[in-house]
């Protein structure tokens, strides 16, 4: 059972509470770390730093993980603190002093943040379960909020005040959440410099794994081509050519031997038509990724549905990538998820936080499951979008239903509408 809107906005008010108790944590271990600082001079601070600085890091690395997990905000994690590391080495990581910026401010401003719907929460509930219960043993001088409360009327008005205060601190939480995540991740996302590293590194990475699959598909298409179309082709020479020896002594085999060069030309031309579809299908070039996926559903035996919301024409590299992805995925739902049903999204969306980029979501009604880890199926997927930044996620709990969603990176290069 799905959890409700009222009981989302509950357990957003007690994450809100329990990261302001962080907060709280966090500024003593930020202390303990400056103290061990301001002891280096006197030698004591080499041993105090070391501990010091990573039980910050522990602190830093819950947040990210609360952030990504509460409010879906993804804080990138710096290289970790060195093992055994002295306090030189503290000193020179760049993610130590991140941490302790965040750590002085994150109480200050963070923790201020947090309070907010938990306060009106317990405020809004005293003025509205306490408050008409301990009137008259407050006196005279009794306010709530604005509102003197003295008599009966009062008390219904400090009541209906506690419980606008109460939806307030109800409503206001899941945005706050997201706010202080937003907020932390611009103190604790990995220093620029180790992002910069990163990706080199994962450039580097996917640049070999691009030329091993093309040195592979170059082999698959020679292999096809040797096997299916080449081979036709010379049956056909040699056909024709026992045709026109028979063509003066015996028409009617003649005849038989044009109609089998006939046939194995037809079935040549189909091989080279499948494999160019297998290259790059001609409808994907013709009439872009959504028709293209289109027919990747009129194709398939289950009961596709497709969506599109695409500023027309994508780069040729990203359509060819989304649709091989796709067509995988379709083949993984026909083959292993037992699903009757697959809807499949594509959208380009413009103002994603970190550029444009095509999303495509693919769902299916399956039994659930799937392990991206087994078989190369969705390894040769994340292979493909890796090539362009892109990654695939995976979502398929046992007893489904499984979604799979793919990003890639990319502008739009048409300025038309394409939708159904």
């Amino acid at each position: 059972m799905s959890p409700t809107p009222l009981s989302r906005r509950t357990a957003a008010v007690s994450h809100c509470h329990l990261d302001g108790l962080l907060a709280v944590w966090v500024a003593v271990v930020g202390s303990a770390v400056v103290g061990a600082l301001l002891l280096l001079p006197v030698g004591v601070g080499h041993r105090l730093l070391p501990p010091a600085a990573g039980a910050l890091r522990r602190c830093a690395d819950l947040a990210r993980q609360r952030a990504a997990r509460r409010a879906g905000v993804p804080i990138a994690l710096p290289d970790p603190l060195p093992r055994a590391a002295g306090a030189r080495a503290v000193l020179a990581d760049a993610g130590f002093w991140r941490d302790l910026a965040w750590a002085w401010l994150e109480p200050l401003v963070g923790g201020l943040l947090l309070a907010v719907p938990p306060s009106l929460v317990v405020y809004g509930l005293f003025g509205a379960l306490v408050q008409p219960f301990v009137w008259r043993l407050l006196g005279d001088g009794n306010w709530y909020a604005f509102v003197p409360v003295h008599g009966t009327g009062t008390v219904l008005a400090a009541a209906a005040l506690g419980l606008a205060f109460t939806a307030g601190g109800l409503l206001l939480a899941p945005p706050v959440l997201r706010l202080h995540a937003r907020w932390g991740r611009q103190l604790l996302a990995a220093p620029r410099g180790t992002e910069l590293r990163r990706r080199i590194e994962r450039l580097t990475e996917t640049r070999a794994e691009v030329l091993d699959g093309r040195a592979a598909e170059l082999q698959r298409i020679e292999r096809d081509l040797h096997d299916g179309a080449q081979a036709r082709l010379v049956a056909l020479g040699m056909r024709l050519d026992s045709a026109s020896r028979l063509l003066q002594d015996d028409p009617a085999a003649a005849l038989s031997a044009m109609a089998e060069a006939r046939e194995l030309s037809a079935r040549a031309l189909q091989d080279l038509r499948d494999l160019v579809r297998g290259i790059q299908p001609p409808v994907l070039t013709d009439r872009g990724l959504g028709d293209a996926v289109r027919s990747l559903a009129l194709d398939s035996f289950l009961d596709v549905t497709v969506e599109v919301r695409l500023p027309g024409r994508l780069p040729a590299a990203v359509e060819s990538a989304a649709y091989f992805a796709v067509n995988e995925l379709l083949a993984n739902a026909t083959k292993h998820s037992g699903a009757g049903r697959v809807e499949i999204v594509l959208v380009h969306d413009g103002a994603a936080a970190g550029g444009p980029r095509l999303r495509v979501t693919v769902t299916d009604d399956g039994h659930g499951g799937a392990d991206p880890s087994r078989g190369t199926g969705l390894l040769g997927v994340r292979r493909r979008l890796a090539t362009f930044d892109g990654n695939l996620a995976l979502h398929s709990p046992p007893g489904g239903p499984t979604t799979a969603t793919l990003e890639i990176p990319c502008a739009s290069s048409s300025p038309k509408t394409s939708s159904s």
